[in-house]
């Protein structure tokens, strides 16, 4: 992940955490003024269960003048005209019948001489008949419409005389709920227990089915969080009207009732977004400047360690503290790049001086040979045989000589860092198989068996040339020190490299020896010709692919040269 994607998160992060309590805050804010709403609703419900509770209980107030009855009954007078006058004094009154004992009709006053209940009123099937008239109190029938009139019938004992039985218009009452508003079109509403609604023939009502309706009855809360009509969906409450076993119901649109939350959330909603706008750009070029002198700044560090001390970091990316820290970046770049001169410097001077010890020191014993050789020849003391024998031995002085400067001018390369392979994916079969035939001769000459055991297609990841030049020093080498016996090359893969091992039946390196084989000018036999470079630039060489090259010996047993090699590009 990239040092802007990191700051961008961190900042993001930063920044939005806390509209998370802030929306969750707003969520119970809403439940809460939802709560509030449906509770307003609910105490007006109340306020109208409370209201149709006193006027029925005002009514047994109200019909005082029964108190009369008995006695007209018992004088045998006519008690109609006390009917009527309380008909015509309350316009409620619909109708008033006096009932016998058994609750048989007798006599009958209706309200402006309309014809109300043509049949003759009988209660003598009623069951509970002998028990009103045990309590001596009013009796409530539940509300129904009656020429499209909400209605209550009532039923009061007359002491031993019998029963008033009468008819209770609540027209008024509910057309006064009628006026009512709760919002725009929110009402208030009566409705049975079974969930229909007493509606005045003016009056429109909610477009929901009683069985809905009834369900939110049987529940306990009084609340009415979701009514879902044929057009609408409603919100209310309602509290119940037990005199009449009925329920004040408080019905208002969804809609309408939670407008003002609505336009609050979409208002809270876009201030939320706006935040969060301006937080995602702000986070955005906050990590943006941050993260672009920062990563300008890996990437010269990265191109530094790669030794590319040219490169130089834009000031122009910087700003601040970060300008200062580019400007000292790209000074101390300047100054390693100084120093690197310098050192390269020294360390050419070094090396040309080192050439020239190690020239100076391999050879003089070579050039004095040679010198003595010309002077000889040029004496003219010396026969024609000698003279070609002096000849042939300057040709292979001349030889030793070449190769020594090659082998001299090998490890000033490689310990100046410069032989540098030229690494490719190599067949090890065909190159060994080249070299042990180059040294057969060599070999057979001494009676020494050469053998190799090398799978076919194994390849390393080396340089070719050098990778020979490595396996020629062991294998002659190991030809070199073997008077008898053999030589056998053998090469295999062990997990991610390659293994070449070179061993023989030779005279064998004791620990001393192991330890000192791979150094400068060490030669374990110093009879033996050579100048103890060969195993030291060989090692380098195995250095410098990534590898190395190691002994396994002991004195008289023979020696192991092992060359380990990637198999792939690391």
């Amino acid at each position: 992940m990239s040092i802007f994607s990191k700051l961008f998160k961190l900042f993001i992060t930063v920044v939005l955490m806390p509209l998370i309590p802030m929306a969750l805050l707003l969520a119970y804010y809403q439940n809460r003024q939802k709560d509030n709403i449906l509770e307003t609703h609910y105490n007006l419900a109340e306020i109208i269960s409370y209201n149709m509770k006193q006027s029925a209980s005002d009514l047994n107030g109200r019909l005082s003048f029964a108190r009369h009855l008995p006695a007209l009954l018992q004088d045998g007078e006519d008690p109609v005209p006390l009917l009527q006058n309380a008909l015509d004094s309350q316009p409620d009154l619909l109708f008033l019948a006096v009932l016998d004992a058994q609750g048989k009709e007798h006599f009958r006053a209706a309200q402006n001489a309309r014809a109300w209940k043509e049949e003759t009123i009988d209660l003598s099937a009623e069951k509970d008949l002998r028990s009103m008239a045990a309590r001596q109190r009013l009796y409530l029938s539940p509300l129904e419409m009656i020429n499209g009139l909400p209605v209550a019938e009532f039923v009061y004992p007359l002491a031993e005389e019998g029963f008033l039985y009468g008819v209770f218009s609540w027209y008024d009452f509910m057309e006064r709920l009628q006026q009512l508003r709760i919002g725009r079109t929110g009402q208030v509403y009566v409705a049975s227990a079974a969930g229909e609604m007493y509606l005045l023939p003016s009056q429109w009502g909610p477009d929901v089915s009683a069985e809905t309706l009834r369900g939110f009855f049987t529940g306990e809360s009084g609340f009415i969080k979701k009514l879902k009509g044929e057009r609408e969906t409603y919100v209310g409450a309602y509290a119940p009207v037990n005199v009449f076993d009925a329920y004040a119901v408080v019905l208002q649109p969804r809609e309408e009732a939670f407008r003002s939350l609505y336009f609050s959330n979409i208002v809270i909603i876009l201030f939320l977004l706006a935040i969060a706008t301006l937080a995602y750009f702000g986070a955005l070029t906050f990590s943006r400047s941050l993260g672009e002198p920062i990563a300008a700044l890996a990437r010269g560090a990265r191109e530094v360690s790669r030794g590319n001390l040219d490169h130089r970091v834009s000031e122009e990316a910087g700003w601040g503290e970060f300008e200062q820290l580019i400007k000292s970046f790209n000074k101390m770049t300047a100054d390693l790049k100084d120093y690197q001169v310098l050192q390269l410097k020294n360390q050419v001077s070094e090396m040309k001086e080192q050439v020239f010890r190690s020239v100076a020191h391999d050879l003089r014993a070579p050039l004095l040979g040679l010198q003595g050789y010309i002077y000889l020849l040029s004496s003219g003391k010396i026969t024609e045989e000698q003279r070609g024998e002096y000849l042939q031995r300057m040709d292979e002085a001349a030889k030793n000589l070449s190769s020594l400067l090659e082998d001299v001018l090998s490890v000033s390369r490689v310990e100046a860092g410069m032989a540098l392979p030229q690494r490719r994916q190599t067949e090890l079969e065909p190159l060994l198989q080249n070299v042990l035939n180059t040294l057969r001769p060599a070999a057979q000459e001494k009676g020494l068996a050469l053998e190799m055991q090398v799978p076919a297609g194994l390849c390393a990841w080396a340089d070719p040339k050098l990778l020979r030049r490595i396996v020629t020093n062991l294998l002659s080498n190991a030809v070199k020190f073997t008077k008898e016996g053999f030589v056998k090359v053998t090469a295999q893969d062990e997990e991610k490299q390659t293994v070449v091992r070179v061993q023989d039946s030779g005279v064998g390196l004791d620990e001393k020896q192991c330890a000192e084989i791979f150094e400068k000018y060490r030669q374990v036999d110093e009879k033996a010709e050579g100048y103890g470079l060969g195993l030291f630039i060989s090692r380098q060489l195995a250095r410098a692919h990534g590898g190395d090259l190691t002994v396994q010996s002991e004195a008289g047993k023979g020696s192991t040269f092992i060359l380990t090699l990637p198999k792939e590009e690391a």
